[in-house]
């Protein structure tokens, strides 16, 4: 089912609050963690699986794609020095996948930067021209949002 909407698929609502809302691959919504320390996306794949191991052949291969596509971007388009690329879920529960940019000049390096504190999010501008690079990146199966 992979580039149509499911009828009860719903991003949960912590990830709506936090997060803006970028786009989407053939099977995952993009999303930006609106705390401007690091480059830091979500992707959250259209199932109601909520564990990657679960996921059937074609769903995991193009999970993976997707997370190398968005990891490959976060390395042409940011000044990082290391990927950090976790399904933790002990929040939310539906499957989320965390692509993080890290270098060891970053606010929180070498902490985790699961539960820290942001000094604030992106500006319109940013998250606009974050946008912009997306589509140009990722190419015609990306539909901006």
């Amino acid at each position: 089912m992979h580039g149509q909407t499911l009828p009860s698929f719903e991003l949960a609502a912590a990830l709506r609050a936090e997060c803006h809302v970028l786009g989407r691959l053939p099977f995952s919504h993009v999303l930006l963690m609106n705390k401007s320390e690091m480059p830091w996306f979500i992707l959250v794949p259209e199932t109601a699986v909520i564990e990657c191991c679960d996921l059937n052949v074609h769903e995991q291969q193009t999970l993976q794609d997707e997370i190398n596509r968005l990891s490959h971007f976060i390395r042409a388009r940011f000044p990082i020095t290391k990927l950090n690329v976790a399904t933790i879920g002990n929040i939310v529960a539906q499957l989320h996948i965390h692509i993080i940019g890290r270098h060891p000049a970053d606010a929180w390096w070498p902490n985790v930067a699961w539960g820290q504190r942001s000094a604030g999010g992106y500006e319109a501008a940013r998250v606009s021209e974050i946008a912009n690079l997306l589509v140009t990146h990722l190419g015609s199966d990306y539909r901006p949002a």
